[in-house]
Parts: structure tokens; C-alpha cells; sequence
């Protein structure tokens, strides 16, 4: 989903739109004069060029778009999502206010339906003051549009976000942030590159072996036979850095749904998507939506380092049956026509069916320290339970 090159730094609006073609050709020029590129700074240029960068540039949600997520599959994602931070809220004292900040908010449907669910909780839903952070000008105008009777304030980073007891929701943006990929050489590691081939288009390559890197692979990978590849998101760490060092000091929580793996596994995951199909990382930057597995292992170490209490992850399809899926589907089909109750029912099928997004797609929960357990999670998933 639309992020940002740091932890949600909003990109500026561009002036003129300009071709991803262009955008190959300035990336290819910043390698000539300044050298080769890290992944992260290929992606940070590829998604958040403020002229050419995807997300300056496309609606990327959808059936027209080039992916689509869960809250554009089903209305109760969202809702149950809304009824979690209700029940947060309640645990935490009620505070009035309470802030609700959104990270990568895709087109507002998330929200929507997460509006329409507390509202059945008045307290709850008068509380709230929205904040979205979004990197994506297009987007940015459609969460407007659709939410503009909730009031949200816009801002460039949870570090402008008010003091106050806070809440997180962000699904799919762990994936979009950028990442650094380490290949393991002789004796010591190096960070893959992109370069200029012999043509001078984009390639990839490897720098040098730097006995440092290996600080920054997992100490379970260290060892890994040459050529292995691992992957490291320092953007994520910051994120869980900023927020456990938050809700260490001040009550909240944070629910981050995306997918990955649980522990840290070594390979490359990085890949590019235009009109929901893959296509080459390097073919046409600015073109295709750029996303990687996250490391919940490394982004739960982050955050527990920092003071918070890290729950999960969790299978979505688990979380999601815990919180009351099915029954919610069963009071939305009861008066439905069978062409709707057929949608409504593939629609919650995809999100929890272990073969589709159930098992891929993975739920972790950050929270001030001496909380209970959150809904959807118990006292052993605090550790991280598949």
C-alpha cells in the first residue's frame, strides 16, 4: 500500500505529470554521476518521485488499478476492525479525546466501514480525531472525498501526530516500505545494488563484502551459505522503534495487517505489479507497484526493544474469525438476495481461507506494557504464534 520512504513522509502533489520513462532516464543519470543505488533508494525514487514516482502518478487500488486489498473485498474487515480499537478504547480508560491515525489509508474504504462500526459505540466515535498518513497525492484527494465528514487531518509521519493516548491501524504498508537486500559473499556480506549494464539500462549487482553488514542480517541467518539473500527494512524498525517508545510512555496500541513470514527466513521477496500481474523490478520504475514480505520477527524485536508489548502475529483468517467474521456475515446475508449473499460470502471466504489470504496475510498488535491480551490474540501469541 502507499507508503513512504522513511515511515510516512507524504510525498508533495506533482506539478506535471511526467512519464515513467523519464523516471528511468533520471535514475539511470543519478547512477552515472553519483553511483550505483541501494534497493531502498531505487524504491524511495521508483514509488515516491514527487513528479514520475507511482504513487504520484496512479490510483493503484482496484479492479483498474494494479492490486487490491482487503477492505475493497469485504465491508467487515473494516468494521471488525473499528470494533477492535472500540474494545482497545475500553481497555485503555475510555480517554476523550483519542487519536486515530490511519498509515496508508488506500482509498478510505477501511475507514469508512471502521466509522460505520464505532458509531454503533457513540462515546467511542465522538472521541475520535482522525489523522491519515498517506503518501500518495491521488489517494490523498479520494480518502477526502470519502471521509471528509470525519474531519481528518492530514500529516507527514506519526511524529506529527498530537500527544495523547493513540491508536494505529495500517494495513498493507509494512510491504511498500523500502528495503535493503544483503547477499551473503566469500566471508562477509554486501548489499545488493542496482547499476548501469553495458547498454546502460538498469541491472542489478552486488558491492562490495563489508564486515559490518552482517550487524544488520538476523543473528539466526548470519551464517547462511554464499549467495543467500536476506532482507532488511530499516524504515520498518524506525516505525516500530517510534511507536514502542510511544505506547511505553503514553497508552495506545497498533494493528498492522500484511503479509510476510513469522520468523525471519532468508530470500528474496521484492516484486513489481502493474494490472495484477507481475512484472520485472527494474523494467518500468514509477510504472508498477514495488512491495517485500515483511520481517514480523525483526519488526516485533523493534518494537518490544522500544518498550511496547508486541501480541502475534496471527493468521488473518484466525483473527478474523475471533473477532466474529462469520457471525457478522450471517446478519449481513439474512435479508441479502442470493446474488448478494453470494458476494458477501466470497468476499469473507477470500479474506479467512487458509489457501487464499488466511494464512499469507498475517496480524500483529503493538500495546502499552500491562495491557491484556487484545481481542484476536491470547497470552501465548504474545511471543508470535502462527
Amino acid at each position: 500500500m502507499a507508503a513512504a520512504d522513511r515511515y510516512g513522509a507524504a510525498a508533495r502533489p506533482s506539478r506535471r505529470p511526467v512519464s515513467p520513462a523519464d523516471l528511468k532516464s533520471r535514475i539511470a543519470r543519478h547512477i552515472r554521476r553519483h553511483g550505483r543505488l541501494s534497493v531502498a533508494a531505487f524504491m524511495a525514487m521508483a514509488l515516491h518521485d514527487p513528479q514520475s514516482g507511482y504513487y504520484a502518478r496512479h490510483e493503484p487500488l482496484g479492479r483498474a488499478g494494479d492490486f487490491i486489498t482487503a477492505p475493497e473485498i469485504s465491508q467487515i474487515f473494516g468494521e471488525l476492525i473499528g470494533l477492535w480499537c472500540a474494545d482497545l478504547w475500553q481497555r485503555i480508560g475510555r480517554p476523550d479525546p483519542v487519536i486515530l491515525a490511519e498509515l496508508g489509508p488506500g482509498r478510505g474504504a477501511l475507514m469508512q466501514d471502521f466509522l460505520r462500526a464505532a458509531a454503533t459505540l457513540p462515546p467511542f466515535r465522538r472521541a475520535l480525531r482522525l489523522y491519515l498518513i498517506e503518501a500518495s497525492p491521488v489517494l490523498r484527494a479520494e480518502q477526502q472525498r470519502r471521509l471528509a465528514a470525519a474531519e481528518p487531518q492530514f500529516v507527514e509521519g506519526i511524529e506529527a501526530l498530537p500527544a495523547g493516548p493513540l491508536l494505529v491501524i495500517a494495513n498493507e504498508f509494512l510491504d511498500a516500505l523500502p528495503i535493503r537486500q544483503l547477499v551473503r559473499s566469500r566471508s562477509e556480506w554486501a548489499e545488493r545494488l542496482v547499476a548501469l549494464d553495458q547498454d546502460g539500462r538498469l541491472a542489478w549487482t552486488d558491492g562490495p563484502e563489508i564486515p559490518g553488514l552482517s550487524l544488520l542480517v538476523p543473528p539466526a541467518l548470519r551464517q547462511r551459505p554464499r549467495g543467500t539473500v536476506v532482507e532488511i527494512c530499516p524504515a520498518a524498525a524506525a516505525l516500530a522503534m517510534a511507536l514502542g517508545g510511544r505506547f511505553a510512555r503514553a497508552p495506545g496500541a497498533a494493528l498492522f495487517i500484511d503479509y510476510g513470514h513469522f520468523p525471519s527466513v532468508p530470500g528474496p521477496t521484492l516484486a513489481a505489479l502493474r494490472h495484477h500481474r507481475p512484472v520485472g523490478v527494474l523494467d518500468e520504475p514509477g510504472d508498477a507497484d514495488l512491495s517485500a514480505h515483511v520481517d514480523f520477527a525483526a519488526f516485533a524485536d523493534s518494537a518490544r526493544s522500544a518498550g511496547a508489548a508486541v501480541w502475534g502475529p496471527v493468521p488473518q483468517g484466525r483473527f478474523l474469525r475471533a473477532l466474529g467474521a462469520e457471525a457478522r456475515l450471517a446478519s449481513l446475508t439474512a435479508g441479502a438476495s442470493p446474488a448478494q449473499r453470494a458476494l458477501l460470502d466470497s468476499g469473507l471466504r477470500r479474506l479467512i481461507d487458509p489457501a487464499e489470504m488466511g494464512n499469507l496475510f498475517k496480524v500483529l498488535a503493538l500495546s502499552s506494557p500491562g495491557l491484556p491480551a487484545p481481542a484476536g490474540f491470547t497470552e501465548a501469541s504474545s511471543a508470535g504464534d502462527e
